[in-house]
C-alpha cells in the first residue's frame, strides 16, 4: 500500500490501481451508511418483508464503493501532486456516488424499517416534508447548487486551501457528495420529495437538462486560461508529470467524459422507475375494480360471488335470477335491416331476407 509522501513515483495505470491510503473520515462515513442500510434490510427480513437485492448491491457496490475509490484509491494518493486525479475524485463524489446511493433508495428503506410511531420515524417524515429540504431538492434549485458547488471549488481559493488543510479537504468531499444527492436522490426515490408536477416524463427531461449542466464545469476547467491551484501544482511538479496546463486539460476532459457517461444510466434508472410506477398504478386499479365487482356481487341476492364478477363486467350488472332487482341493460345498436322502412327492410322482417 502506497502512502502519500514527497517522493511519489511516476503515476502509471498499475500504480493508480494498486496505490491505496486510509482515509479515516471517509471510512467512518462508509461504515455508518452501510451499517444503517444493513440494519434496515435485516429489520425488514425479520418481519418477513423482502428488500430487493439489486438495490442493496447498487447502494453498497456503486454508492459506497465510489466513495471508497474517490477517497482512498490511487486518486487520493496522487491528488496532491496532479490535478486530474483530484478532478476525477470530485466528479465521482458529485455524480457516481450519489447515483449509486439513490439506486439503493435508502429513504424508502428507512421509512419501511422504522416503526411509524417511533420518534425517529416522525422526525424523518417531518424532515422530508419540511420547507428547507423541499427547497433544496426543488429541481432547478438543486441543479444550480450542483453547478455552483463545482465552480466555487475550482475558481475560488477553496480548492488550493483544501489541498493545504486536511479537514477542509474532507469537508469538500462531504459537500460534493451531499450536493449531488440533493438532485439525484429525489429523482429515484419512491418517496414523494418532488412537486406533484414533476412526473416521470418531466424527471427524464430534467435529467437530460442536468446532463448538459454537468458538462459545464469540465468544459470551463478544460478551456480556462487560468491555472487552478497553479501555485500548488507547479511547486509539486515532477519531471515525469505533464505540464500544469496539460494536466488541467486532462482533468477537465475527464470531468466532461465522466459526466456524460453517467447521464445515460441515470436516464435509464428514471425510465425504470417510470415503468415500475405505471405497473404499480395498474395493479392498484385492478385491485380496486376487483373490490368493486365483489361489492356488486355481495349486493345481488342469489348470485354466487364467483360468477358475479363476469356478469357485472359483461352484462353491466344484469341479475341472473328472477328475484334479483331489475337492472336495465344498456341499449344495443340494432341491425340496419330491422329499422329500415323501405322494401329491403320489409322483406327481411317478413321472410328473413329471401
Amino acid at each position: 500500500m502506497t502512502t502519500l509522501s514527497a517522493g511519489l513515483p511516476e503515476l502509471t495505470a498499475g500504480r493508480l490501481a494498486g496505490s491505496w491510503q486510509l482515509d479515516p473520515y471517509a471510512l467512518v462515513l462508509v461504515l455508518l451508511l452501510g451499517g444503517l442500510y444493513a440494519w434496515g434490510v435485516v429489520r425488514l427480513a425479520r418481519r418477513g418483508e423482502r428488500w430487493p437485492v439489486a438495490r442493496s448491491v447498487a447502494f453498497a457496490g456503486i454508492g459506497l464503493g465510489a466513495i471508497v475509490v474517490a477517497t482512498m484509491s490511487g486518486l487520493a494518493v496522487y491528488d496532491h501532486e496532479l490535478f486530474w486525479p483530484a478532478a476525477v475524485q470530485n466528479i465521482v463524489l458529485d455524480l457516481i456516488a450519489p447515483l449509486g446511493l439513490a439506486l439503493g433508495d435508502p429513504l424508502a428503506l428507512a421509512l419501511r424499517a422504522l416503526d411509524e410511531r417511533a420518534p425517529t420515524a416522525r422526525w424523518l417524515r417531518g424532515a422530508l416534508s419540511g420547507r428547507v429540504l423541499r427547497l433544496l431538492t426543488f429541481p432547478l434549485v438543486s441543479t444550480v447548487l450542483v453547478l455552483s458547488s463545482e465552480l466555487a471549488i475550482y475558481f475560488t481559493p477553496y480548492f488550493p486551501t483544501a489541498l493545504r488543510h486536511g479537514p477542509l479537504h474532507e469537508l469538500m468531499y462531504l459537500q460534493l457528495l451531499v450536493v449531488g444527492c440533493l438532485f439525484v436522490l429525489p429523482m429515484l426515490t419512491r418517496e414523494a420529495l418532488l412537486p406533484a408536477w414533476c412526473s416521470h416524463p418531466v424527471r427524464a427531461l430534467l435529467v437530460l437538462v442536468d446532463g448538459l449542466v454537468d458538462a459545464v464545469p469540465g468544459i470551463v476547467v478544460m478551456t480556462s486560461g487560468t491555472l487552478i491551484a497553479g501555485g500548488w501544482y507547479t511547486a509539486h511538479h515532477r519531471p515525469w508529470d505533464p505540464t500544469p496546463q496539460r494536466d488541467q486539460m486532462i482533468g477537465g476532459g475527464l470531468m466532461l467524459t465522466i459526466a456524460e457517461l453517467v447521464g445515460l444510466p441515470f436516464l435509464i434508472a428514471v425510465f425504470a422507475e417510470w415503468v415500475r410506477s405505471e405497473r404499480g398504478k395498474t395493479a392498484a386499479l385492478d385491485a380496486r375494480l376487483d373490490r368493486e365487482l365483489a361489492t356488486v356481487a355481495a349486493g345481488v341476492p342469489g348470485v354466487p360471488e364467483a360468477t358475479a364478477a363476469p356478469d357485472a363486467a359483461g352484462d353491466a350488472g344484469v341479475p341472473s335470477t328472477p328475484d334479483a332487482p331489475a337492472v336495465p341493460r344498456p341499449e344495443l345498436t340494432r341491425p340496419w335491416w330491422e329499422t329500415d322502412q323501405g322494401v329491403v327492410g320489409d322483406r327481411f322482417r317478413r321472410g328473413g331476407g329471401d
